[in-house]
């Protein structure tokens, strides 16, 4: 709302230092700060909220240090970095942008989930929450509307590097570097020569002609990013910070993807993938970053809240919208390694024991407790040493998912 406003007064009455609005960096800067801002401010009297509401966390006893303590924290916490999220956004994103239409979708959608996850756990006292299959079918639902408007709306393009020979100067001085947008479900793939996949080629094994079908193939991709980003950030919030630093991390590289890969100059210059308008998401991205931030004021050991489902599920599934819009869902893997090493514990750890139980007759365990961060706290770490050395961690990976755009 103020971008249109400032827009307004800019045009029409000339006022100074309107025109700061229309840059991205600056209204980024802007809804980092209003973000913070809002959720360390405001965090606090949510939190006083949902104590004065017995909004707090039931605890199973699992033999874990400090655990016990934990309870009657207040949860649902999510709220917090989603309101502080969105309010800046609505009001100096511009709303008419396809990416933050998805964007604000998919926290609301997430969000909303989520939240009646924790409703359940708390006031029905199903400590079960709402069933697997409605989860699912919430992500699928999701992975669907984020897929078919990435496909199909005319917005979503990318612009191919021209050759050398012809690329020009227009009368005006305005170089000319790329082709003219045009819809592709190309994406970036690291550590190869010329780092691009197109999802279509596939359809290629099946015969030619069938590239207008490539949303068969992209669409279930799209479903099976959000599923397992949003259950691993759900995993991973196990103890107190881990979920939204390493998020932050993840977060904040995304959003210099996306800067860039919005920025003619700077996707010319580096070479990368110029996907035009995607750098508005950069003010999402940063509204994001601040409210992790903020929240974690309240969150470190000893957490005075939890984000609960309404946190997690969000967080992972934004995550996984990010990348794909971005064309960076294929370094997933690298950037949100720390999610993935959560979710494969827990696969490892249920499987082997399912197949030891059958074999052997007496199921045994890899690790001595699954999600992985728990195995640590079982170890004898202090769940502070084993949130920060995960943090590292995640910068460490995410500053080699950067230096991959230029190992080819």
């Amino acid at each position: 709302m103020l971008y249109y406003l400032f827009e307004y007064l800019e045009k029409h009455y000339s006022i100074a230092g309107a025109g700061l609005f229309q840059y991205i960096t600056f209204r980024s800067a802007f809804a980092f700060i209003i973000s913070l801002l809002f959720s360390t401010i405001y965090g606090k009297r949510i939190i006083d909220f949902l104590q004065r509401k017995q909004v707090g966390e039931s605890v199973r006893d699992l033999g874990l240090t400090g655990q016990i303590e934990k309870a009657g924290t207040p949860t649902m916490g999510g709220i917090i970095i989603i309101l502080a999220t969105l309010i800046p956004v609505l009001l100096l994103a511009k709303i008419e942008n396809i990416y933050i239409i998805i964007l604000i979708v998919t926290m609301l959608w997430m969000g909303a989930i989520g939240f009646i996850d924790d409703y359940i756990k708390i006031f029905k006292k199903n400590k079960e929450g709402l069933k697997g299959r409605f989860k699912i079918l919430g992500q699928i639902t999701l992975g669907i509307f984020v897929g078919g408007m990435l496909y199909f709306n005319p917005q979503v393009t990318i612009k191919q590097k021209l050759p050398v020979k012809f690329q020009y100067v227009t009368e005006n001085g305005t170089p000319i570097l790329f082709g003219k947008a045009e819809k592709s479900t190309k994406t970036t793939i690291p550590f190869v020569k010329n780092n691009e996949l197109n999802y279509a080629d596939a359809l290629n094994l099946f015969g030619n002609g069938l590239k207008d079908y490539a949303w068969l193939i992209f669409i279930p991709i799209v479903i099976f990013i959000i599923t397992a980003v949003s259950n691993g950030a759900n995993l991973t919030d196990g103890i107190d910070g881990l979920a939204a630093g390493s998020s932050a991390i993840i977060v904040l590289t995304l959003g210099i993807f996306a800067w860039v890969s919005g920025n003619i100059i700077f996707a010319n210059y580096l070479d990368v993938m110029y996907i035009p308008n995607s750098g508005e998401m950069t003010v999402f991205i940063s509204a994001f970053v601040g409210a992790l931030i903020g929240f974690l004021w309240y969150n470190t050991y000893p957490a005075q809240i939890f984000m609960g489902d309404t946190g997690s599920l969000t967080i992972g599934a934004v995550i996984a919208v990010l990348a794909i819009a971005v064309r960076k869902e294929l370094l997933i893997p690298i950037l949100a390694g720390v999610f993935l090493v959560e979710n494969l514990s827990v696969i490892l750890q249920v499987s082997y024991f399912k197949y030891s139980k059958k074999r052997y007759g007496v199921g045994k365990r890899i690790f001595k407790m699954s999600p992985l961060h728990h195995h640590f706290q079982k170890s004898g770490y202090h769940e502070s040493k084993i949130v920060v050395r995960f943090w590292i961690i995640g910068i460490l990976l995410a500053v080699f998912t950067i230096i991959t755009l230029k190992l080819r």
